[in-house]
């Protein structure tokens, strides 16, 4: 099953690069990173202003580069930092550009408080014929505890 399984993710500070890398382990399959064509600032003050806008307008930045196959994929594992209590840009733009339609959607995301948000409802809107399974929230990076963590919420899902 592990070839028909996708982690995408977007990264701002490694988080969620590390929890995508902590489910690959695990489940197998083949990661893509979400990379916007414009990079986001390095200030985090900066990023929050500019996601906050972002956000309120819809906007959906380009993305650098694209996914052959998408259709080969039956579950697609989506990472994502909450950006005010929703996924980053960059990843509604991948959501908008491919169609996920009768494909299995497991969110996941790294917090710095702000725990899921709307991240499940607003993945289930700009995906609305696939299954949205339960999502994962981790905050930071997990500290030590992160694999522990992960292991038990794919087992919660049906993955292990």
């Amino acid at each position: 099953m592990a070839e028909h399984i996708l982690v995408v993710y977007f990264p701002r500070s490694g988080n969620t690069r590390k929890i995508a890398n902590l489910i690959l382990q695990e489940v197998g399959g083949t990661i893509h990173e979400i990379r916007p064509e414009v990079p986001y600032p390095n200030s985090y003050d900066a990023v929050l202003d500019q996601a906050q806008k972002e956000i309120q307008a819809g906007y959906k930045p380009a993305l650098q580069s694209t996914l052959d196959h998408i259709e080969s994929y039956d579950m697609v594992f989506v990472g994502s930092p909450n950006w005010w209590s929703t996924i980053a840009p960059p990843v509604a733009t991948f959501l908008s550009e491919y169609d996920l339609s009768g494909k299995t959607i497991v969110p996941f995301c790294t917090h710095g408080g702000g725990g899921l948000g709307r991240i499940g409802r607003d993945i289930a809107k700009l995906c609305p014929q696939s299954t949205i399974l339960s999502s994962f929230e981790i905050y930071g990076g997990g500290t030590g505890n992160a694999q522990a963590k992960v292991s038990a919420w794919l087992s919660k899902v049906g993955m292990t």
